[in-house]
């Protein structure tokens, strides 16, 4: 075709006839490969359009009212229709229930209600708003349940407990046992078999919240929780009042088997799961016992290894 040698991109074949012309061959596929959709007017950084939505986002962020933030000292509360149940069921000591306005009546509701009126807990109507706050950006279904702070004893009261029924003093103190459920865990079993109470901290340390009455299973009504800002200091005043104090370890040197001091006062100390004992706290041990496991087992669970350790002494007793 008249024309074609002058064409962008062909070439004549070498030895063919004159006239005879060879396409591109794909050779300019890759120019000619599009760029995809034209980018939205407010998308393109230099385009005006893009100014705008920016200025219209700065202004909606700064005309959006702040968020609260929670008060760390304010009552602990419980959200949701499920566990707001169940924290109720449990006993969990209460304050106030918080109903909303606009709540829609199921079996779940009918019952939170009752159980609250038994237990004499406070009802209180409330708006979205305010059970919004209450929640801190949980799902509330329109329910919430004001658990009050618990009130720690001191070591002594522990002391005086043992005193008062006459029997060598057997505490349990948890080191950076940071789980609730773990602390509830070990609360149920130090009241099966028999200890005057359970030690933890106030920093690297669970504490007593609704998790952790719910896992007790009621013994929180019974066993006592003291709290010390430090567990070595804590150990060491226990010492001086007589406890003996041991850790437990899978480098132990003694067994639980034969678990050291078991008929004597006694302060036994478990560990986080992960890093066991620390080295101050290990340093206020008057003796360190392990608990025999297979091989394939890394570790116990903290409030296994409690129990376990609970039951070798309340045995030796």
């Amino acid at each position: 075709m008249p024309g074609n040698s002058g064409r962008r991109g062909a070439v004549r074949k070498p030895g063919s006839k004159k006239g005879a012309i060879v396409g591109s061959g794909g050779q300019g596929r890759k120019a000619l490969r599009g760029r995809g959709p034209t980018p939205k007017a407010e998308d393109r950084v230099y385009h005006a359009a893009h100014q705008r939505k920016l200025a219209a986002e700065a202004k909606s962020a700064k005309e959006r009212p702040a968020r609260r933030r929670r008060d760390p000292d304010a009552p602990e509360v419980v959200v949701g229709r499920n566990s707001v149940l169940e924290a109720l069921r449990a006993g969990i000591p209460a304050t106030t229930l918080h109903l909303a306005s606009w709540l829609d009546s199921d079996e779940r509701v009918r019952e939170i209600l009752a159980l609250a009126t038994d237990q004499n807990v406070r009802l209180r109507e409330v708006g979205r708003s305010e059970l919004d706050d209450l929640a801190d950006g949980a799902v509330h279904q329109g329910v919430a349940l004001t658990v009050p702070d618990y009130a720690y004893r001191d070591l002594d009261d522990l002391l005086d407990a043992a005193a008062e029924a006459g029997v060598p003093p057997l505490v349990v103190a948890l080191d950076q046992v940071t789980d609730p459920r773990n602390l509830g865990a070990v609360i149920r079993s130090a009241g099966a078999f028999g200890a005057h109470g359970v030690v933890v901290t106030t920093r690297r340390s669970a504490g007593v919240t609704a998790a952790a009455w719910k896992v007790s299973a009621g013994a929180l009504a019974r066993v006592p929780v003291a709290r010390v800002p430090n567990l070595a200091r804590g150990l060491a005043q226990l010492r001086r009042a007589g406890v003996f104090v041991v850790g437990l370890d899978g480098a132990g040197d003694a067994s639980v088997r034969d678990l050291p001091f078991a008929s004597d006062p006694l302060c036994l100390v478990i560990g986080s799961e992960g890093k066991g004992l620390s080295r101050l706290v290990r340093e206020q041990c008057d003796a360190v016992a392990a608990i025999e496991i297979a091989t394939s087992a890394e570790s116990l669970n903290a409030s296994v290894a409690a129990g376990i350790a609970l039951f070798a002494a309340a045995s030796a007793r």
